[in-house]
């Protein structure tokens, strides 16, 4: 383990362990999954700040896109050019094309930490008890790609796994369908059905988590949760209520931002 991550993981380790302890006596067997959730949602309320500085850079970004398709045409052939008028739009408009970034970038190391936490038989130098958790009986340290294999489903194992990914793909779905909803809210015209490889992009998370153990699977759960229900609050603080789009996107349809 590189020392980098070893501080890090012991003091994330004490927390979830100590955690685990307090919850057990109400929870039993569920108390360190419960533990995860809270370890996740102390993480997001610490990054909350940025996550909604990210927020309102990713509306901006929505309201400059005509702006930027415009200089693109018109400053193509001249890299340099382009470069310089990008960078003073974004700075008149107080964002930058990477604002919307850093609550992302900012999570990989709690992630990497959980990941380690259920990979490491011993930390500090001790037996580490988390290990000896479960989930219905899957234990918490677990891959999908381990035990009795991707295509054992009706086993306990494939069963929470693909739970667990259901439920990811499920939040994944309805996250990118409210982010192209703010969109079209934030430039006021008619969101398109977007290409193959944008519509893919979200399930990102769902490949990660089948090369994850199912704790760090947890973890991406809870943390996309989180960032769906601060979108949402966000989205209605700013333009009201979102509507009902006209046809479903999924099915290759437009989505309106407002009433027909």
């Amino acid at each position: 383990m590189s020392s980098f991550l070893g501080v890090p993981m012991d003091a994330a380790y004490h927390l979830v362990s100590g955690l685990t302890g307090i919850l057990t006596p109400a929870l039993g067997g569920l108390a360190a999954v419960a533990a995860i959730v809270a370890f996740t949602m102390a993480v997001r309320l610490l990054l909350m700040p940025l996550s909604l500085r990210a927020l309102r850079g990713q509306a901006a970004q929505a309201r400059l896109a005509p702006q930027l398709v415009a200089l693109r045409q018109r400053y193509g052939k001249q890299p340099e050019r382009l470069q310089r008028e990008m960078a003073a739009l974004y700075k008149r408009e107080g964002t930058s094309m990477f604002a919307g970034f850093a609550p992302l970038l900012l999570q990989w190391p709690f992630l990497s930490v959980m990941y380690l936490l259920f990979r490491s038989p011993t930390v500090g130098g001790t037996a580490n008890t988390l290990l000896t958790h479960d989930l219905f009986g899957v234990p918490l340290g677990a891959h999908w790609l381990s035990g009795t294999g991707p295509l054992a489903l009706a086993s306990a194992q494939g069963v929470v796994f693909v739970g667990l990914f259901a439920l990811l793909a499920g939040l994944c779905w309805f996250s990118a369908r409210l982010g192209r909803l703010m969109a079209a809210q934030a430039t006021g015209a008619t969101a398109g059905s977007p290409g193959l490889l944008v519509r893919a992009l979200p399930y990102v998370t769902v490949v990660i988590a089948a090369f994850a153990p199912l704790a760090a699977g947890i973890y991406l759960l809870t943390t996309l949760a989180w960032s769906l229900g601060e979108r949402m609050l966000y989205s209605r603080r700013k333009a009201g209520p979102l509507s009902a789009p006209a046809t479903d996107p999924v099915a290759g349809g437009s989505l309106r931002s407002g009433p027909a």
